[in-house]
């Protein structure tokens, strides 16, 4: 503890946080909830069923965590699970392994979803869920939908993160999924998705950062349309709740497994990633939670009926744009600062 006075008030609570007892076995930590839920069931109970090599959980993989372990070679996780700007900037700072390269054969792996570091996990999308109730008949279906007040009145429900909003403007403004990051990277094209942001704001009654709030705000009644995360929505839908999705147009995003840098169980760890990435193993948690597989050999494996619901089917991959963390780790840092001065009022 006396070494730890010494270090940054930041660096030190790090430090101090990781205190994962090891006692055998891969260490993996996610972020617990109904998707590491999920994970258990679909993934971990049958892998350690089939090898025989246990999987010890933990929650809260920050990065700020893993730096701190990696830099003082106290590194007491093995695999982690991560997406977007932290996946990115980790690998930028050398805190994972570059993934071997028979770990994986890539080439059953959607394109959006490859990297040469980490295991792609799960796909998850952004998109619209609207009340039944308020839309009985001729629901809102893209986003210029949702950006039309006059045709589809009501209160709106948006992320108080801009991942995935400033990607929804330019498109309810009329850009083509294909050209939303290159129009973004321009400062016209980032001030083209705030003004289109500003255009919608008297309508927004919430800017959420619980996931869980678009669910309640639509069944509550609170708002007739929100743009959140397709699991919770499904979630809600299941539960009975009068909710309705569409997937005209949706924002993707992929789940990581990583192997973090001096991981004890190195040899074990790819086994579990490896068995991750497997067809056996993809075609298995949908069944458990609405996200979608990242390969695109699985779907004879899952029912129609289960396909509907998720992100990454052919039929929804069509319309989909996927997040590009590498654009977001570049820019993120202003984007978020202008977009949360759009949220207070300027």
């Amino acid at each position: 503890m006396r070494r730890c006075l010494f270090l940054s008030a930041a660096f030190m609570a790090a430090l101090c946080l990781v205190s994962t007892a090891r006692a055998g076995g891969v260490v993996f930590a996610s972020w617990g909830g109904a998707y590491q839920d999920a994970v258990r069931d679909a993934w971990i109970t049958p892998f350690t069923k089939k090898t025989g090599i246990s999987v010890i959980e933990d929650t809260g993989p920050s990065l700020a965590k893993i730096k701190v372990m990696v830099q003082t070679g106290n590194v007491s996780w093995d695999v982690v699970g991560t997406s977007g700007v932290s996946f990115v900037l980790g690998v930028q700072q050398g805190l994972f392994e570059p993934m071997p390269a028979d770990l994986v054969d890539q080439s059953h792996i959607i394109p959006g979803a490859r990297s040469p570091y980490g295991v792609p996990s799960e796909i998850f999308g952004t998109l619209i869920g609207y009340s039944r109730q308020a839309f009985p008949t001729h629901p809102p279906e893209t986003f210029a939908d949702f950006w039309d007040v006059k045709r589809f009145p009501g209160e709106r429900i948006l992320p108080a993160r801009p991942v995935t909003v400033l990607e929804a403007a330019l498109m309810a403004d009329g850009v083509p999924a294909a050209d939303v990051y290159r129009i973004l990277s321009t400062p016209e094209g980032l001030d083209r998705a705030l003004d289109k942001i500003r255009q919608i704001r008297p309508s927004v009654a919430v800017w959420w950062n619980s996931a869980a709030q678009p669910v309640q705000a639509l069944a509550s009644g609170d708002a007739v349309m929100a743009l959140g995360w397709n699991g919770r929505f499904q979630d809600g839908e299941d539960a009975g709740l009068p909710i309705g999705v569409s997937w005209a147009q949706s924002i993707l995003q992929v789940g990581y497994f990583l192997l973090l840098k001096g991981a004890p169980d190195r040899k074990e760890a790819l086994d579990f990633m490896r068995y991750i990435a497997s067809a056996e193993a993809q075609a298995r948690l949908s069944r458990f939670i609405s996200y979608g597989p990242v390969r695109t050999d699985v779907f004879a494996q899952i029912s129609p009926a289960i396909q509907a619901h998720l992100p990454s089917s052919p039929e929804h991959l069509r319309d989909a744009l996927f997040v590009d963390n590498a654009w977001w780790a570049e820019h993120g840092q202003d984007a978020t600062e202008r977009y949360t001065s759009v949220m207070q009022g300027n």
